[in-house]
C-alpha cells in the first residue's frame, strides 16, 4: 500500500527521478525518462504493479517499519534513511547518479551497530504495472527484459525468485555494506556496464555540491531555498533544458475523485517561472539552456504556441487512461498525456515574454531568434488578445475572458515594448503602446467589481480568482492602488481557508445554478500552496511585511520532513495533495523569501 504523499523523497539523475517511501519502498519510477511508462507504479496501484523494497526484514504479513529518521545529505539528492531495530541500527543510501550512460537507483546498506536481518524485495512490472517481465540469470547478474526495455540487477549478496519477485536476505553489521544497483538498457543492446557503487556516490555528491556553490542567496531561509532549487534542478530534463512539472502522473487533488492529471510535461508557464527563480539566484547555464529548448519547441510555428509541450519539445501529448490501475487511495482514472496541450491559455504569453525579457535583464546572452519570437508571439497577441479562453487552470468548462489572462496579455506587450525602447530589437513601438493602452483600459472596465472593490475572475461574473494576486506583482497596477489592495483583501475574504491559505477559484457557482462546477469538473480540490505563497508576496508589497512573513512560515511548516511540497494542501485532511514534487509549488516559495528578505521582514 502506498504511503501519504508527504511520506515520500524525490531522488533523481535530471533525466528520470523515483520516489522513497519512509519505509524504504521505490514506489514510483519511471525509465529511461519522465514520461516513459513506469517500472514502479505501486504508487498508483498495488505492490503488484511494481515496487522495490529495502528495509529490516519482517515476519511474514507484517509491515515493513518506517524508518526512524532520514534526511538528505547535506544539500544534495542522495537521501539517507536509518532503522532503529531490537538488534540495531540500520543505514540505507539512496541515490540517481547523474547520467552518462544507463541510468541507474543506487541503493547502499550500511551496518550502523549491532546486528540487523534485511530483506530487498523486488518486483519490476513494466509499462506501469501491466507487464510481467522475462527474468534471468545472466553470469553474476539478473536481468528483468519485457519489450523494447531490460533492468539489470547488480548486487553483493546472493538473489532468489518466487512469486515474481526477486528477493535478497542478509544481515549486516557495522561496517558491512551490501549495494544494489537497477540499469536501464534497450532491451536489444548489450548489458550496461557493471556499476561502481561508492564512485557514483563520491560523483553525485559531488555534482551537487558544485552546483549548490553557484546559488547567490545566502539570507535566512537558506536552508528551504536550496532544497527547492535542487528539486528544480532534478525536474529538469538535462538532454534538452525542458522542465517537467512534477515527476508523477494522477496523483490526486481531490483524494477519491477523479482530478488526477499528468503532470510530466513542460507547461510553458511552470518552465517560464522556473526560469524566473533560477536566474534570481544565480543560474544562468539552467536559464540559457531552457531558452534553446523553447526556441526549438516553438520554432517555425509561433501562431499555434501549444501551453505545454514533452520535455524533448513533442506536440502530441494524447490522453488515455490506464484502466488496470485503480489510482491512489482509488482517486481514478489514472491518466498518461494531457488533453489541455491544445487549449488556449492566453496567458502563457505573458510568462514567456516576461522570462525573455527577465533572461536580457540579467545578462544572457544575446539570442536574435528569441527576439523574433517575441516579435511574432506579440503579433499573434494582437489579433487574439480579446478573445476568451481556457485560462492559467485550465477549466474544461466554457472559455471565458479571464483576467488573469488579459493582464498577462498586457505583461507580453509591455515587456516586448521595454525591449524595444533598449534599443535591442525594432518593432512597432507605437502601436503596441497604443495596444498596451487598449488592453490595460479593458481590463480595468470589464474586469472590475466596483461594488466590491475587486477584480474578478472574468468579465461579468462576480467569482474571484487568486491568479489576480499576480497583478501588482506584473506591474500592472502599483500595489498601493486602492483596487490591488480591495483584491487582495476580497480573495482573504472569500478564497482562503481557515489556516490562511488560499484556494484557486470557488469550485461551485455562487448563485447555486446547474449540477456542474464552475471549472467543468465534479469535487472539490484543496489549497493551492502557490496562491499561499502569491498572496505572502502581496501582502509584503503592500507593507504588511509581518503577516505576510507569519504566513510564509505557515507554508514552509507544511513541507514534509525534506523539505518537499505537493501542488495543494487539503485542509480537511491536514495532508498534501496532487503531484509531487511540484515545482509550481516550490518555485513561487523561492520568489517569496527573496522579497521577504529584500524587505528586511527577517530582520
Amino acid at each position: 500500500m502506498a504511503g501519504r504523499i508527504e511520506d515520500y523523497a524525490l531522488i533523481g539523475d535530471m533525466q528520470t527521478a523515483a520516489l522513497v517511501c519512509r519505509d524504504g519502498t521505490v514506489d514510483w519510477l519511471c525509465l529511461p525518462r519522465f514520461d516513459s511508462p513506469a517500472v514502479f507504479a505501486g504508487l498508483l496501484g498495488t505492490d503488484q504493479h511494481g515496487f522495490w523494497r529495502i528495509g529490516p526484514a519482517v515476519a511474514e504479513g507484517v509491515r515493513t517499519p518506517d524508518a526512524t529518521r532520514r534526511h538528505y545529505r547535506g544539500e544534495s539528492l542522495v537521501l539517507e534513511s536509518e532503522w532503529d531495530t531490537r538488534t540495531g541500527t540500520v543505514r540505507v543510501i539512496d541515490f540517481m547518479p547523474p547520467r552518462d550512460g544507463a541510468p541507474q537507483v543506487i541503493r547502499i546498506v550500511e551496518g550502523v551497530s549491532g546486528r540487523v536481518a534485511m530483506r530487498s524485495s523486488l518486483r519490476m512490472r513494466f509499462s506501469y504495472g501491466q507487464v510481467v517481465p522475462w527474468v534471468q540469470q545472466v553470469g553474476d547478474r539478473t536481468v528483468a527484459v519485457a519489450g523494447p526495455d531490460s533492468v539489470w540487477l547488480d548486487t553483493d549478496v546472493e538473489t532468489y525468485g518466487e512469486e515474481l519477485t526477486t528477493y535478497s536476505d542478509f544481515t549486516v553489521s557495522p561496517g558491512d555494506r551490501v549495494c544494489f544497483t537497477i540499469s536501464w538498457e534497450p532491451s536489444h543492446k548489450p548489458q550496461p556496464p557493471l556499476p561502481d557503487p561508492q564512485g557514483s556516490l563520491d560523483a553525485t555528491e559531488d555534482f551537487w555540491r558544485e552546483w549548490v556553490e553557484q546559488c547567490t542567496y545566502s539570507g535566512p531561509y537558506r536552508e528551504a531555498v536550496i532544497r527547492s532549487l535542487i528539486t528544480l534542478k532534478a525536474l529538469t530534463y538535462g538532454p534538452t533544458g525542458g522542465i517537467v512539472a512534477a515527476p508523477t502522473t494522477s496523483l490526486p487533488e481531490d483524494i477519491g475523485g477523479v482530478r488526477n492529471w499528468d503532470y510530466r510535461f513542460t507547461w510553458l508557464r511552470d518552465a517560464a517561472i522556473t526560469l524566473s527563480s533560477l536566474l534570481r539566484t544565480g543560474y544562468r547555464d539552467e536559464a540559457r539552456a531552457w531558452r534553446e529548448w523553447l526556441l526549438r519547441a516553438v520554432a517555425g510555428d509561433p501562431e499555434n504556441l501549444q501551453i505545454m509541450y514533452g520535455i524533448a519539445g513533442e506536440r502530441e501529448l494524447g490522453e488515455n487512461t490506464l484502466h488496470w490501475l485503480p489510482g491512489y487511495e482509488g482517486s481514478s482514472p489514472v491518466r498518461i498525456g494531457n488533453q489541455a496541450a491544445h487549449q488556449l491559455q492566453l496567458d502563457v504569453y505573458g510568462e514567456v515574454t516576461e522570462a525573455l525579457h527577465l533572461g536580457h535583464m540579467t545578462g544572457l546572452t544575446r539570442n536574435d531568434y528569441a527576439s523574433v519570437l517575441q516579435l511574432k508571439l506579440i503579433a499573434y497577441l494582437e489579433k487574439h488578445w480579446m478573445e476568451p479562453d481556457e485560462g492559467i487552470w485550465e477549466v474544461r468548462g466554457p472559455r471565458r475572458h479571464f483576467v488573469h489572462s488579459k493582464v498577462m496579455a498586457w505583461v507580453a506587450v509591455d515587456r516586448t515594448v521595454k525591449l524595444i525602447e533598449s534599443g535591442e530589437i525594432d518593432g512597432p513601438l507605437e502601436s503596441l503602446k497604443d495596444l498596451r493602452d487598449e488592453i490595460h483600459y479593458d481590463v480595468c472596465e470589464k474586469g472590475y467589481d466596483r461594488e466590491r472593490n475587486t477584480f474578478t475572475q472574468s468579465y461579468g461574473s462576480r467569482e474571484l480568482d487568486a491568479s489576480l494576486l499576480l497583478i501588482p506583482q506584473m506591474g500592472f497596477l502599483p500595489p498601493d492602488d486602492k483596487r490591488v489592495i480591495g483584491t487582495i483583501e476580497a480573495i482573504q475574504r472569500e478564497l482562503s481557508t481557515e489556516d490562511g491559505f488560499v484556494l484557486r477559484y470557488p469550485t461551485s457557482r455562487s448563485d447555486g445554478s446547474g449540477d456542474q462546477n464552475l471549472d467543468g469538473l465534479p469535487g472539490d480540490e484543496g489549497a493551492f500552496l502557490a496562491c499561499s505563497f502569491w498572496l505572502a508576496d502581496d501582502l509584503a508589497m503592500i507593507g504588511r511585511v509581518q503577516e505576510a512573513r507569519r504566513l510564509f512560515e505557515k507554508l514552509l511548516a507544511l513541507r514534509n520532513d525534506l523539505g518537499l511540497l505537493a501542488e495543494e494542501w487539503d485542509p480537511r485532511r491536514q495532508r498534501q495533495v496532487g503531484n509531487f514534487p511540484q515545482a509550481f509549488s516550490h518555485v513561487p516559495l523561492i520568489d517569496t523569501a527573496l522579497r521577504l528578505t529584500a524587505c528586511g521582514a527577517f530582520q
